[in-house]
């Protein structure tokens, strides 16, 4: 790992003074976009408050199909209908988010989930029949599909390009909140109030969403916009080939989802391996998200990390290995260190990867770039929950954890080997375009990028 030299007064300051500043910068949350930008201040927070409301919706729907079917079939054709609306609509958010005003799609698509919430709240009220519910579910992850490519856009304008692996970090730790908190809301609000209430509880959330959205400029992208349309998807992909680094940071996740992720072997390790029940499950569970929010809080560093690719290949590398020897392991408690680490590696992975892309990608297909990512991070682990359970039924749920885990360290080799410039990327001096190899780079900076960090870029793009 290469990090940018500590410059300016700190260097001068008494060693004394100046290691534990220097220590405390880099182990601790970069909270450096919350200080520099309002606008992205009031965004971040509107976005944990409505994400965790989604997470309270995502858990009463469960809760509320199994009170009223206690039929498990109907629980997972929840999750079919997600994961569909999911795919789907992932990729068309990106199209759209690469067509109009960033801002005025953002309104609409959060303006849509917040109706749909009151939906929701009014069918619990009204006992409505059951297809009802799923047909608001479906609806509300379809919008939450087209919203999340156009809002992954935002950072990108609002901040300098130095910040976005501190965005990455407290994305990611607002989401762990969101994830962990959600659920517990939700069965507080469900056993003490009902569904009615927790329905309600998240289209309040989405308020302050609306007005942090409300507030900012108008976000068109740059060039004015691309004709939404097939068209427009394929030049998505198209820039994707041309630009194999970028490629990479799609490719690897998956090899890391689709074989390495063994959640869905948790409930039967919990019983087989570690001699448990539902709280050993749940255990298991926490352990992935601690080591993400511990990775989270503490990440400073990442701020400074040039050789991206690299760090994000050991990361994964670290990922396989540690859900191998999770398959091995007999003692619950190493098991869970075990997670742990995983679920720290994952969130480096993941902080580095959204990185690379929010700066190597132009801004006129950033949004098809960010419904790709939701198309990926959904589909990635869903494969792997399928290829994990058909090999656990074949052989062990630890044999299958463990094969998954060399399984995506083989992988990983695989793509290193067939994209070596991946582990090459230099954070601080990106590709040029392929259509600009040929000559010097412009200095012709995105709307909120300091003319000075385009230059500073363009004095960076030697060898690294």
């Amino acid at each position: 790992m290469v990090a940018e030299p500590v410059t300016g007064s700190a260097s001068t300051a008494s060693g004394s003074g100046s290691r534990p500043r220097r220590l405390a910068r880099t182990f601790t949350a970069d909270l450096r976009p919350l200080r520099t930008s309002p606008a992205f201040r009031r965004f971040w927070i509107g976005e944990a408050v409505s994400a965790t409301g989604t997470q309270v919706v995502v858990t009463t729907v469960l809760l509320q199909v199994y009170t009223e079917t206690h039929s498990n079939f109907a629980v997972g054709a929840v999750g079919a209908v997600t994961f569909a609306s999911l795919v789907v609509f992932g990729m068309v958010g990106g199209m759209i988010a690469d067509a109009a005003d960033r801002r005025v799609l953002a309104l609409l698509t959060a303006g849509g989930m917040m109706l749909t919430s009151a939906a929701l709240t009014l069918q619990a009220l009204l006992d409505a029949p059951m297809w009802v519910l799923f047909g608001l579910i479906g609806l509300q992850t379809s919008l939450s599909a087209l919203d999340a490519p156009i809002r992954r856009t935002f950072a990108a304008r609002l901040l300098p390009t130095d910040m976005m692996p501190a965005v990455g970090a407290l994305e990611g730790f607002s989401m762990t909140v969101a994830l962990t908190g959600g659920p517990l809301l939700a069965g507080l609000l469900v056993s003490t109030a009902g569904f009615t209430e927790a329905y309600a509880v998240d289209m309040v959330s989405y308020l302050g969403l609306l007005y942090a959205t409300w507030r900012l400029p108008s976000l068109l992208p740059e060039g004015g916009g691309t004709r939404a349309g097939l068209r427009s998807i394929l030049d998505g992909f198209r820039l994707l080939r041309e630009r194999p680094v970028l490629l990479m940071t799609f490719l690897v996740d998956l090899d890391a989802m689709i074989f390495g992720m063994p959640r869905v072997l948790f409930a039967s390790l919990a019983v087989t391996q570690f001699h448990g029940g539902p709280r050993t499950t749940g255990l298991l569970y926490a352990a992935l998200s601690i080591g993400g929010t511990l990775v989270a809080a503490t990440g400073g560093w990442m701020s400074r990390v040039r050789r991206q690719g690299l760090v994000v290949a050991v990361a994964i590398g670290v990922w396989g290995a540690a859900v191998a020897s999770f398959g091995l392991a007999q003692s619950l408690w190493l098991a869970l260190a075990l997670l742990v680490i995983a679920g720290a590696a994952d969130t480096v992975s993941a902080v580095l990867r959204i990185t690379i892309q929010q700066v190597s990608a132009p801004d006129a297909v950033r949004g098809r770039i960010a419904g790709l990512f939701m198309v990926t991070v959904t589909a990635g682990p869903s494969l792997g929950d399928l290829g994990h359970g058909v090999l656990a039924g074949f052989t062990s749920p630890g044999l299958a954890a463990f094969v998954g885990g060399v399984a995506c360290l083989l992988g990983l080799g695989g793509l290193l080997l067939a994209v070596p410039s991946f582990v090459r990327y230099d954070g601080l001096a990106p590709a040029p375009a392929p259509d600009a190899e040929a000559g010097p780079r412009a200095a012709t900076p995105a709307d909120g990028e300091p003319v000075a960090l385009v230059a500073r870029d363009q004095a960076a793009d030697g060898p690294a």
